[in-house]
């Protein structure tokens, strides 16, 4: 997991949006080996065999796909006596949020829910000023470009690495950003919070004003983002 400020969000955050996109593709197999290694001591080869009564060709394929994807650790274990060391297997938080994805999915949107009725609108817009500049902190460590139109390139080519689905057009001094997958899409349905952190964290990695011009809470198929080439780029923000 990426070692990162802030409670380790991003490695986190970027764990969860692993574990989606292997869930599409797991096995029922490689799903089971996922549920006897979580919250258990490491497990050998053997051990799974064992347990899951298949063959070393199995349990093996299984577990270089699970080491691959990140669910699972491998680790050499050395035994009392003159014994070989063995491989053994655990589970990483990646494969806790594999599991726990509809847990994660409910507990987001009512911290959202509860900020606003317990802080009220104003307390709700301080979080997500605090959120956008942490996310800004995350993305500006990351960006070397110096020019206006060049920090603006730079920014959707590390959220594309991240794995957000988004397009960049550039008419008459103008860009536009469509984000057509939404990075907090947990938060989606509760309120406009995932498009003003959008927005918001934008406008501080490049330093002036951003303006979203479609959103999906207005029946858009996608956020909209649109910035001027001739935004000042600026690290004060």
């Amino acid at each position: 997991m990426r070692a990162v400020r802030n409670g380790c969000f991003f490695g986190v955050l970027d764990m969860w949006r692993t574990a989606q996109m292997v869930n599409l593709n797991l096995s029922p197999a490689s799903m089971r080996v996922v549920k006897l290694l979580v919250g258990n001591t490491p497990k050998s080869v053997a051990d799974l065999i064992r347990e899951m009564k298949v063959t070393r060709t199995a349990v093996t394929e299984q577990l270089n796909e699970l080491v691959a994807a990140g669910l699972v650790e491998r680790q050499m274990q050395r035994l009392p006596g003159r014994g070989r060391p063995r491989h053994v297997y655990s589970a990483t938080p990646g494969a806790l949020l594999l599991l726990l994805s509809k847990n994660q999915e409910m507990v987001l949107p009512n911290i959202w829910r509860a900020i606003r009725e317990v802080g009220g609108p104003k307390l709700l817009g301080e979080v997500i000023k605090q959120v956008s500049r942490w996310l800004a902190e995350h993305y500006r460590k990351q960006i070397t470009a110096t020019t206006p139109a060049e920090r603006v390139l730079q920014l959707v080519e590390i959220l594309r690495e991240e794995g957000v689905l988004v397009d960049i057009q550039e008419e008459n001094g103008r860009y536009t950003i469509r984000q057509r997958s939404c990075p907090y899409i947990m938060m989606y349905e509760e309120n406009r919070a995932a498009c003003l952190l959008d927005q918001e964290t934008f406008a501080l990695v490049l330093g002036g004003p951003v303006r979203q011009v479609a959103c999906r809470h207005d029946g858009a198929p996608c956020c909209v983002f649109e910035v001027t080439k001739d935004n000042p780029a600026t690290d004060a923000a």
